[in-house]
Parts: C-alpha cells; sequence; structure tokens
C-alpha cells in the first residue's frame, strides 16, 4: 500500500500487508484511518502507525462499503450473506439474508442520497436493502432482460438518488430509474469481459450534459447518459484494476497491473485540481487550433517546371501566385497538366516501383559468404591464409595463359635433366675404366 501527497507531488510512505488486498476504503477525511479487505478472509484496520487491529470473516470477502449514520461496515462474501461489523460498538452483527444470491454477493454501493443500499448478486438480481429496518425493499432481476442469468460484477448510484447503474459479466452496462424495473439505456463495452468499475461524471452545466465512465480490464469508456453517444475512449496498454475520478475535475487515476499508476487529463470534463493547477496551461500552450493554412491546396513549382507543363503563359495571372524563387499553383491545375503532358506517367511509375522491389528481393537472397568475411575467430590469419591462395592461383591463371613462358619453362627443366643424367654417364664410365685397369695391374703382378 503506497500513499502519495498532492501538495508535494510525490510518495508519503509505502506499507506492507500480510495478503492482497481486495478492496479497501478510507474511514477519515485524511489517509489516517482505513479498512482492507483481503484475500485470505481477513479485515485489517490501519491507522497513523500501521495495523490497529484484525478479524476474519466467515467466507471470501469481494466487497465492502461504510455507512456513516450507523457506523456499521457491509462486507459482501461468496455466501448469500452480508456480514455487518459495527465500529462503534466494535462487533458483529446480524447478516443480511441475500436470498437470490445463488453463488454469492459481487458488489455492493450506498446511495448518497437516500442510504439504501445496493447489492450486486451471481445470480444476475440486485437487491435494495433499507438500513434502518434492515429488511428488502425491492428486487430488479437483470436476467430478464437478458437470455441467461448474468452475474452483476459492478454497481453505482447517482447522486440525485433515482438512478443506478448496473455492470454485468458479460461487457453490458444498463442505466435503471429506479421508478421503473426496465433498462431506460444500454451501452456494450465491446469485450465481452466483465465490467470492473463505474464511475458518474457530474457535469457543471446540468444533467443534460452529464456523462458515466464504465470500464473493464481492457478500455474505459465514456459516454452521455440520455442518448449512449461515445465521448471518449482510452486503452491502457496493461490490464486495468480500477479506475478513480477526481470530483468535479477532469483527472483520471488509473490502477492497473504494472508499478506506475496511470493518469490521464481530460479538459473538457472539468477543470485541474488545485495541486496540480499547473496542467490547465500545459493543455493550453498543446492545444491543436486547427488553422487552415492559406497554401494548403497549392504546390510549389519554378518556371522551368512551368515551362515543362506548358503553363509559363499563365504567369501573372490569378492562377499562379508568385513567391520568392518560384510560384504557388493549384494542386488539381498541376495534377490535370502533368497529366496532358505525360499521360504515361503513371505507368512508368508504376514500372520503376516493381523493378526497385525486385532488386529489394534480390538483395534479401541469403548469399554465401566466402573468404574471411564469416570468420569470427582469428581473422588476421584466415585473411592471410586467404592472401596466399589468391597469389597461388593468380600465377597459376598467369602460367596457364602465357604458352611461350610455358614453353621456355619445360625446355630448362629438360636441359637440366639431360645435364644431369650425361654427368651420371660419364661418371660411371670413369669408375669403369679405373676398376678395369686396376684389376689388370694386379694380374701381372700375380
Amino acid at each position: 500500500m503506497r500513499v502519495f501527497e498532492f501538495a508535494q507531488m510525490s510518495m508519503k510512505f509505502e506499507r506492507h500487508t500480510l495478503a492482497e488486498n481486495v478492496n479497501f476504503l478510507l474511514l477519515s477525511d485524511d489517509w489516517t484511518k482505513s479498512v482492507h479487505l483481503q484475500n485470505d478472509r481477513s479485515i485489517e484496520f490501519h491507522n497513523q502507525g500501521g495495523v490497529q487491529y484484525n478479524t476474519r470473516i466467515p467466507k471470501f470477502g469481494r466487497d465492502l462499503q461504510y455507512h456513516y449514520p450507523s457506523c456499521d461496515l457491509y462486507i459482501a462474501a461468496a455466501g448469500n450473506e452480508v456480514y455487518r461489523l459495527n465500529l462503534e460498538q466494535g462487533k458483529f452483527l446480524n447478516s443480511l439474508d441475500v436470498e437470490s444470491a445463488e453463488g454469492g454477493v459481487n458488489c455492493l454501493d450506498i446511495c448518497p442520497a437516500h442510504q439504501l443500499v445496493g447489492l450486486g448478486t451471481d445470480g444476475g438480481t440486485v437487491e435494495f436493502w433499507d438500513p434502518r429496518v434492515r429488511s428488502r425493499v425491492g428486487i430488479l432481476d437483470v436476467s430478464i432482460q437478458e437470455s441467461a442469468a448474468d452475474p452483476i460484477t459492478a454497481l453505482s448510484y447517482r447522486i440525485d438518488g433515482l438512478n443506478v447503474a448496473v455492470g454485468t459479466h458479460t461487457g453490458q452496462t444498463l442505466l435503471y430509474d429506479l421508478r421503473s424495473p426496465r433498462p431506460y439505456l444500454r451501452k456494450d463495452q465491446g469485450y465481452s469481459l466483465p465490467i470492473k468499475t463505474i464511475s458518474w461524471l457530474e457535469s457543471p452545466e446540468g444533467t443534460e450534459s452529464s456523462k458515466i465512465l464504465t470500464a473493464d480490464k481492457k478500455i474505459i469508456k465514456i459516454w452521455s447518459t440520455t442518448d449512449a453517444a461515445p465521448y471518449t475512449s482510452i486503452e491502457p496498454p496493461l490490464d486495468i484494476n480500477d479506475v478513480c475520478p477526481v470530483p468535479s475535475s477532469g483527472l483520471l487515476f488509473v490502477a492497473n497491473e504494472g508499478k506506475p499508476m496511470h493518469t490521464y487529463y481530460i479538459p473538457q470534463l472539468g477543470p485541474a485540481p488545485r495541486w496540480c493547477s499547473f496542467l490547465d496551461n500545459l493543455t493550453e500552450e498543446l492545444e491543436e487550433n486547427p488553422i487552415q493554412n492559406t497554401y494548403d491546396n497549392y504546390k510549389f513549382v519554378t518556371r522551368k517546371e512551368l515551362t515543362a507543363l506548358a503553363l509559363d503563359k499563365l504567369i501573372g495571372t490569378k492562377v499562379i501566385k508568385s513567391y520568392m524563387h518560384g510560384y504557388f499553383i493549384d494542386v488539381r491545375l498541376y495534377e490535370q497538366a502533368k497529366l496532358i503532358v505525360n499521360p504515361f506517367a503513371y505507368e512508368e511509375f508504376r514500372e520503376k516501383k516493381i523493378l526497385e522491389r525486385i532488386e529489394k528481393e534480390r538483395e534479401s537472397r541469403i548469399r554465401s559468404s566466402n573468404g574471411a568475411k564469416g570468420v569470427k575467430v582469428n581473422k588476421k590469419l584466415a585473411a592471410k591464409l586467404e592472401e596466399r591462395a589468391r597469389a597461388v592461383k593468380n600465377r597459376k591463371s598467369e602460367v596457364a595463359h602465357t604458352p611461350f613462358f610455358l614453353c621456355l619453362w619445360l625446355i630448362a627443366r629438360l636441359s637440366i635433366l639431360l645435364l644431369s643424367w650425361s654427368m651420371n654417364v660419364s661418371r660411371m664410365l670413369s669408375q669403369m675404366r679405373i676398376s678395369r685397369l686396376t684389376r689388370i695391374r694386379l694380374n701381372m703382378l700375380n
């Protein structure tokens, strides 16, 4: 849990709990007193110092609301009971037995005008209870208008006490007058996801121009309460958990699945709060005024281009306006003249684009990388070996393409071979002659 201070526009402190919060309420005008409904069936009461008291309920809670006149804390749970915890006496009171709650009570809301408690059930009904007598005073069956029972996931009273908005599990939002069992307006969110938040945006001009905000986990939609005309929509990049509009302002806080909270400002819904009044100045500076430029529908051309289009005779008339080193001409006249001068311009342009696309596809083909370009380790050695192989290849190609030098090389090679052979033969003959003379001398001596 994080607490932010608007005056400093920074985080005041953060606090951790033992379980994940399902919902929480501020019991005081500031942040000092709060109650937290958690997903482990526990209810924690916090003050300035931290957790003050912790209690548990029999079934898993889904929503909670605080009734200020009686100091009762209403807790909607998975069963057919709505638990009441009186904070003045400090004990649980008799629960509200909701007969039409087949799978439990999903949401509840208390009207600020007449304090009527509304309970949205999983069976597609909305029950209205009077907290003074603790009994049901009416029931609204939403499944009558639907083909099957559609669980109620969101409920919100209007400040006038006569209108109530009901959000269903299939993304439908229905507006009811408490005096009629039929909805006077219906709006589809478009994603068939459960409605998470419904907020009435009262306009300072009056009730006729008032709007309503509905949100599922994908999109936030703001639309009119008179004819369901869409006003605007916001689609954050992350899933939405809750949306909190600042009263009498155009500022929206969006709790999502990410760490930072998204903030949106719509000036048409109301001014910025006092603690961030600079937003009005920023929006005025960023406002885009649709001022039409004088030369929006004109094209700038030079005198050479006018001559090529055979429009140089129109210089000085109202059709062509002189500007700096060229002229402004109407775009429609320019296109017509260009089509007359070169009627095959489009065909040439089309052929050029086709050739460019073919060349681009050829370049994108996979080609084998030879040599040291594809080597990632020891590139210097690879480059050296490649250079040596290239030199040998060039030498061989030079020899192969010069037959005269090849003949000279063969003759020289054969002459060396013959000379060495003749020298070997003469050496052998001399040795044989010497050995023969030696043998004759030895015979004579004997």
